[in-house]
């Protein structure tokens, strides 16, 4: 089925990963409320996720999405995969590992080498080639070009002060494709 879409054989039943449409951003923001009523997740606003929609993989079972990541260009090698959420009934199931492969082959055909995540799931990630990473990560030249960007998930990757209260207790992953 190519990357647009792939259908995985779960424990449960079998679902989909395909891009996301625009149809999909309540479905979005249903799987992303549970996560933020935890504290464990920042809430987005719709708008923002209707402006990223693009961005935006989800997996579904029987036409419910269960599962969803988004990947973020941040530089010319550089994405951040983003809003990775899973359904409860769905966790441990392969839905993420299956998101995550996804956001993954997006990245090759953009011609990204690298990806980051901010996570508290550094077991999951680890399992799938991420590590841990120290403070300075890309040369001088692109740190002040990215201290230009407006976006937040751009101040938690550089790890800048004013973001600090979002990130306590997550860890900054990195992965080279």
């Amino acid at each position: 089925m190519g990357t647009a879409q792939r259908q995985y054989s779960g424990c449960v039943t079998a679902f989909t990963v395909r891009a996301a449409r625009t149809s999909d951003v309540r479905g979005i923001l249903g799987l992303l409320d549970p996560w933020v009523q935890r504290r464990i997740l920042l809430g987005k606003d719709v708008v923002t996720v209707y402006e990223a929609v693009q961005e935006f993989v989800v997996a579904e079972s029987d036409g419910e999405l269960i599962g969803c990541g988004a990947l973020h260009v941040m530089w010319e090698d550089l994405g951040e995969i983003r809003t990775l959420i899973v359904a409860d009934g769905w966790l441990h199931h392969g839905v993420g590992g299956a998101v995550v492969a996804h956001l993954e082959e997006k990245a090759r055909a953009l011609g990204l080498s690298r990806l980051f995540c901010l996570t508290f799931e550094v077991d999951f990630f680890s399992r799938r080639g991420f590590a841990p990473i120290g403070e300075q990560v890309v040369d001088p030249d692109v740190y002040s070009q990215l201290l230009r960007s407006p976006d937040e998930g751009v101040a938690e990757f550089l790890d800048l002060a004013h973001v600090k209260p979002n990130t306590l207790g997550n860890t900054r992953m990195l992965k080279q494709l």
